[in-house]
């Protein structure tokens, strides 16, 4: 029986009203040189209005066949019927007839095959529009497409519309260049375009914030954009139009659900509904909420439902369209509650334990645990700040429900260390006095430390980056003396008191700091005051005239900022700059020149925030010894100023003194004379103990050392300081400022 192909499946459909003619894509169409087009995007996207008018526009240039696909096409016998119909229906005199009464793969090969090959040479350019190829599944049918298309003649092109991504032929010609794509980003609506259509539908221009508003929620799918546009026309005044687009989303809703939805197996529902509540899906977490085969699902429907988009994550990772999400959430809420309260938490115990804190943190407050949230943070918060990862621990706080940080004294302390770490002391301060009027009493926030003792850390953390140099000192002692050895609290405070004590010139004393602080931010794996201490360490070094000593602390603060990802970050600044003033000393000026560029960019965020004005002086400072250094008049006075300025924001400009003394200078010139060799940690700790009444014997028996390890350290001490006896050593470190 001779299969018959009806006449309505041989042209395209009529246009819809208010058409809107696609030149990019038309374009896109005539300029592709490939036998094969491939058109790809879900229901509604607009591919068969695109290929219609294209079709009708190629009648001057060539011949165009049409044959619209449907579920009765799924089988050999009758897709080659309707194939071959078409191409006679616009190439009667095409040798191709299957005249047998059933298609079979003998007639393929032998018959139908060579004539579809050898037919069309030589009768002009002629295109075939398979429209509707997503209901061909048939694997006889299939593999007999894909002969054919990989065997095309010369002029012959075929354009595949489909739903899905089609398996079969695709991959391979791919591989050979045979093919041309259109996916679903491609005919998406642009906003221009988008509001074409929207006028026409409403008769004029919409509101900007209505348009803003259709688009972000369609994101340019023209059948959504169509539904809601045409409800939104039904509307005569502002209380209609949010009633209108109501309307409109229910019908999208509506659509999604009978032209996607419907066609899907039940484990592929369920594997959707199941996670709706995840912004992304991976293979991960979706097991986590659908089972142990949603990775294969989540390809499956990838390939075949596309209002999943991919994103930047990673190559299996993709989120849901917001029009299929907006449906997925009302089904799920349809099943109460529970059922997405029970979802959020499966998500954040999964995020939790792989140490994905933001997501963690977000699925729990959906989820209604705001104490798990909450304990999340606290669990994490030190290790991403001590990275240089503020921004995500600010970003943690603000997913927290309204009010629930200022409520909570140990996430003040955690915001205030944020913003520290940020640059923003003003903003640290802020949440440092709601710290006070909580008076947190014993609670612990961290390693190590009570929430009053941190707040006292941070507060002298926010007056070194103001530019507030505590003569006394008194913070910065309490803050030290609160906080436990060989934590990241006791690091912050050590460089603390370091800072106050480096921009009153104590260099001795503040080097002296800065090496606790950097034993205990190595014990603590706190890269950001690691690398802190250490490039301040260096300019206490180049301050004092070390300059080896200085060379070395410079290249370890590099190598651990390198190591963090902390190169541009403020931290790294005295680091920078301390080595740009040895490349001065040693008249590299170029190379100074760019480590210069490399502190200004450290301190880029800073400036904004009007952060630590003695650090943007001393980098000035450099500045103009180099514009002096080259006989650049005019950038050295611009730095001296700059130097001025910075020091007018000091809250304590006299501890600038030294500094500014500097800038006066007409020719490069040491920076100060050779001081005393740096005493080690236990060198330092009997020279503090030589200034008590305790004999040597009685300081070993102290320490829990040997006799013999005093008297050594005891000698070197000498050396180092020059002197000949104890009460020598002690006159000699307290001239140095190291007592």
């Amino acid at each position: 029986m001779t299969i018959s192909v009806p006449t309505f499946k041989l042209r395209p459909a009529d246009q819809p009203p208010h058409l809107l003619t696609r030149p990019r894509l038309l374009r896109r169409l005539d300029a592709s040189t490939e036998p094969v087009v491939v058109v790809s995007a879900p229901a509604g996207a607009g591919k068969t209005v695109l290929l219609t008018e294209w079709s009708r526009s190629l009648t001057t240039r060539g011949t165009c066949a049409w044959l619209s696909l449907d579920a009765y096409d799924n089988a050999p016998d009758r897709l080659w019927a309707g194939i071959l119909g078409a191409l006679r229906h616009v190439r009667p005199e095409l040798p191709v007839r299957p005249d047998s009464d059933e298609w079979t793969l003998d007639a393929w090969l032998e018959e139908i095959l060579p004539g579809l090959v050898t037919g069309p040479r030589g009768q002009g350019p002629l295109a075939l529009v398979l429209d509707g190829v997503e209901s061909i599944t048939d694997a006889d049918a299939i593999r007999s497409l894909s002969d054919f298309l990989a065997r095309l003649p010369q002029g012959f092109r075929v354009i595949l519309s489909t739903r899905h991504v089609p398996g079969g032929p695709v991959p391979a010609l791919r591989a050979r260049g045979l093919i041309a794509e259109l996916d679903q980003h491609d005919l998406a609506f642009t906003p221009e375009e988008a509001q074409a259509v929207l006028t026409g539908l409403l008769g004029s221009a919409p509101a900007p914030d209505t348009s803003s508003a259709l688009y972000e929620a369609t994101e340019g799918w023209a059948a959504a954009l169509c539904m809601m546009g045409r409800t939104l026309a039904r509307s005569s005044d502002g209380a209609g139009t949010a009633a209108g687009l109501a309307r409109g989303r229910r019908a999208v809703s509506e659509y999604l659900a009978t032209e996607v939805l419907d066609g899907l197996t039940t484990e592929q529902r369920r594997f959707l509904l199941r996670t709706s509540v995840l912004d992304e899906l991976s293979a991960g977490p979706c097991q986590a909420l659908a089972g142990d085969r949603a990775g294969t699902v989540l390809r499956e429907l990838a390939r075949t439902v596309q209002l999943l988009v991919p994103v930047a994550a990673g190559p299996s990772a993709y989120r849901r369209h917001r029009a299929l999400s907006a449906l997925l959430s009302d089904l799920l809420g349809s099943e109460g509650p529970e059922a997405a309260v029970s979802l959020h938490r499966s998500a954040a115990r999964w995020y939790s334990r792989r140490g994905q804190t933001t997501e963690a943190v977000r699925h729990w407050v959906r989820g209604g645990d705001e104490s798990a949230a909450v304990a999340s943070i606290l669990d994490n918060w030190e290790q991403a700040i001590s990275a240089g990862r503020s921004r995500e621990v600010a970003g943690w706080l603000e997913l927290l429900p309204p009010r629930a940080v200022a409520a909570d004294a140990r996430l003040c302390v955690v915001a205030a260390m944020a913003a520290l770490s940020g640059g923003a002391p003003e903003t640290a301060r802020r949440w440092l006095d709601v710290v006070r009027l909580r008076e947190p009493g014993a609670e612990t926030v961290g390693e190590g430390s009570t929430v009053s003792d941190a707040a006292a850390v941070a507060r002298a953390v926010a007056c070194w980056l103001q530019g507030e140099v505590l003569t006394g000192d008194r913070l910065a002692e309490s803050a030290v003396a609160g906080t436990v050895p060989l934590t990241s609290w006791r690091a912050l405070a050590c460089t603390a008191r370091g800072t106050a004590l480096l921009w009153t010139s104590r260099y001795g004393q503040a080097e002296a700091l800065l090496a606790e602080a950097t034993r205990d931010a190595h014990a603590a794996g706190h890269s950001l005051v690691l690398v802190r201490a250490l490039g301040l360490r260096a300019v206490c070094a180049l301050l004092a005239g070390r300059h080896e000593r200085a060379r070395i602390l410079s290249d370890e603060a590099h190598e651990a900022a390198a190591a963090a990802g902390l190169v541009r970050h403020f931290v790294a600044a005295p680091a920078h700059i301390g080595r740009a003033g040895l490349l001065l000393e040693e008249g590299r000026y170029d190379e100074a020149e760019r480590t210069l560029a490399d502190a200004k960019a450290a301190l880029t965020d800073s400036s904004r925030t009007g952060s630590e004005p003695q650090m943007h002086a001393l980098y000035h400072l450099t500045r103009a010894r180099l514009a002096r250094a080259r006989h650049d008049a005019v950038a050295a006075r611009e730095a001296r100023e700059a130097v001025e300025r910075a020091a007018d924001r000091c809250e304590s400009p006299g501890a600038l003194t030294d500094l500014l003394g500097r800038v006066g200078e007409d020719t490069v010139v040491p920076l100060a004379a050779p001081g005393p060799q740096e005493l080690s940690l236990g060198e330092r700790r009997v020279l503090r103990a030589l200034c008590g009444p305790l004999t040597l014997r009685e300081i070993a028996s102290e320490f829990y050392v040997s006799h013999n390890t005093v008297k050594t350290q005891v000698r070197a001490i000498f050396r180092k300081l020059g002197a000949h006896d104890r009460s020598g050593a002690v006159a000699r470190a307290r001239e140095c400022g190291m007592l």
